[in-house]
């Protein structure tokens, strides 16, 4: 077994060790995540069959171009994701991003996610709800409150990180500053059936609408907070699935 191989399947038997238990245990521990998280950050490109120096597209969605026509261009280079492996407990999978990419603000309800980026720089903003909920009506639609927890670039190398099912941005988008990939765990998968429903959301700034204080919000924290409102998945997500080409999991 390769040293490339060997990466990987060490990843897929960690998780299948931390993550496959018997109904009604205990979510993974504290301890067992940063075991995982460790293990995320040996891995490097080439261990999961991509070349960082191949990351070369330089157009992808978004407005950063310097005419219209520019701009019309950019969006025509498609996010590539490429699953590894896909189990009813977990799914460890791939996102590849061109510059200026998006990947819209969404939700992962009752999940835990460890992400590790491979190679690149994307800017990461995440949110929690605030709780118990804050919900608002807004004209004719409703909007609840979130807590902002993160908001900033990340740049390979870097730690992996982690985020829960009610903390550590459960709730986040990610927008590539220079092509980039990310991999991913999702404990579990996302589910319709299970109640796991992908939902996208629109933030708005705290300030954005004329109603009462909230409680716990004191004057000048403001932007700490946003008002969040469900969406239709965005028309201008472009994904398309990719071949994983990297060492094949021994299940």
């Amino acid at each position: 077994m390769t040293k490339n191989s060997s990466s990987i399947q060490a990843l897929y038997g960690l998780c299948r060790k931390t993550f496959t238990t018997p109904s009604g245990t205990p979510p993974a521990s504290s301890q067992a995540i940063q075991k995982l998280c460790s293990l995320l950050d040996t891995i490097a490109p080439a261990d999961v069959g991509l070349k960082e120096n191949n990351a070369d597209d330089d157009r992808g969605h978004g407005f950063f171009g310097e005419s219209l026509f520019d701009r019309v261009g950019r969006w025509a280079q498609p996010i590539t994701f490429m699953d590894i492996h896909e189990c009813d407990n977990f799914t460890m999978c791939i996102f590849c991003l061109p510059t200026s990419s998006v990947i819209p603000l969404h939700d992962h309800p009752g999940m835990t996610v460890l992400s590790k980026i491979l190679y690149g720089s994307m800017h990461v903003k995440g949110y929690d709800w605030v709780e118990p909920a804050c919900v608002r009506k807004i004209g004719s639609f409703p909007v609840r409150l979130a807590k902002l927890v993160v908001d900033k670039v990340v740049t390979a190398p870097c730690e992996a990180s982690a985020l829960f099912p009610k903390s550590g941005g459960n709730l986040h988008c990610f927008t590539a500053v220079t092509p980039c990939a990310v991999l991913d765990v999702l404990a579990p998968p996302y589910g319709e059936t299970a109640g796991r429903k992908c939902t996208y959301y629109h933030d708005y700034p705290y300030t954005s609408f004329p109603t009462e204080s909230v409680d716990g919000i004191s004057e000048g924290k403001e932007e700490e907070y946003a008002w969040l409102k469900e969406i239709d998945t965005p028309n201008d997500l472009y994904m398309r699935p990719g071949r994983y080409t990297g060492p094949r999991i021994q299940a």
